[in-house]
């Protein structure tokens, strides 16, 4: 093989290789339910989505659900998760609420709606397994959050 022939093979090489490198490197994530549904932390992924929405419908008329939008509700709250690593790539927390006026001479009801996407104060490098670790129990939003001194329950109020 000549020089010539060798250089572009090398160069043909290195170009077939560098994509498939990063594609192997690349981060792939997806929704927490899907990372832990064959897991043995998945029931405690669902406690712990389910006390959460306990614990904000027990503060809700002492704080957050008053003026205009009184019957604020949790959605939902979802995290995504590096589906190699566990790191978790952000985890938001969806609630949803109305408010509805009576025309009394017309009975017609006009309604207005909010939707808020609460971002949560999570540490850079935080895994799933430290999440539901910290969290676990039946008062999850104001339990600490690894590596911070905040909790989820702090972190709604810079958001609703």
């Amino acid at each position: 093989m000549n020089t010539r022939s060798w250089l572009v093979l090398s160069t043909l090489g290195l170009s077939l290789s560098a994509p498939l490198g990063l594609a192997q490197t690349r981060s792939s994530y997806i929704d927490a339910t899907s990372y832990l549904s064959s897991r043995p932390e998945y029931p405690a992924w669902l406690e712990l989505r389910s006390n959460l929405k306990e614990n904000f419908d027990d503060i809700c008329g002492d704080t957050f659900c008053e003026g205009d939008y009184s019957n604020i509700q949790s959605l939902r709250f979802q995290c995504s998760v590096n589906s190699k690593t566990g790191v978790i790539g952000q985890c938001v927390w969806v609630f949803a609420a109305s408010n509805e006026e009576l025309d009394s001479s017309t009975g017609a009801i006009t309604v207005q709606t909010q939707t808020w996407t609460c971002q949560s104060p999570l540490a850079s490098g935080t895994t799933m397994a430290q999440l539901l670790t910290a969290l676990s129990g039946p008062s999850p939003l104001y339990a600490t959050l690894p590596g911070t001194s905040t909790t989820l329950y702090a972190g709604l109020g810079d958001c609703l």
